[in-house]
């Protein structure tokens, strides 16, 4: 039963984790990291299918390790969540709440700032031999 319950909970965060790559305000990374911890309790074989996912897989086993995420990563998700912020603060009908977005605006830049950045990967070698010096 707790098994159910933890492939569940894992699709139920894998499908908001895939959401927040293309919604600024809602965030990808601790969503596909809860996914991940609920497959590995829950299911072996989406634990695996995930982890090997060509798009996902890379992404949070780069991230669990310590090796952070791309520059350009970075530079889309500020790209794509300054312009919303804006664009919402623009059609927000309360003024001295416009100034609130700044909050999750500024929040989520620092963090992403503090974040290791991946070093590019070189196509000839594995992900085990890149370079992190």
């Amino acid at each position: 039963m707790i098994r159910v319950v933890y492939t569940v909970l894992g699709t139920i965060s894998l499908v908001l984790g895939v959401l927040g790559v293309f919604l600024p305000l809602l965030p990808a990374t601790p969503f596909l990291l809860l996914a991940a911890f609920c497959y590995m309790r829950g299911s072996q074989r989406l634990h695996a299918w995930l982890m090997s996912h060509r798009i996902l897989g890379p992404y949070i086993r780069d991230f669990q390790s310590g090796r952070g995420i791309p520059l350009r990563s970075k530079c889309l998700a500020l790209a794509m969540m300054w312009p919303s912020l804006a664009a919402s603060a623009w059609i927000m009908p309360i003024a001295w709440a416009r100034w609130l977005l700044l909050i999750p605006g500024i929040g989520v830049t620092i963090y992403l700032w503090r974040l290791p950045t991946r070093p590019r990967r070189d196509p000839s070698k594995p992900d085990d031999q890149i370079n992190f010096e």
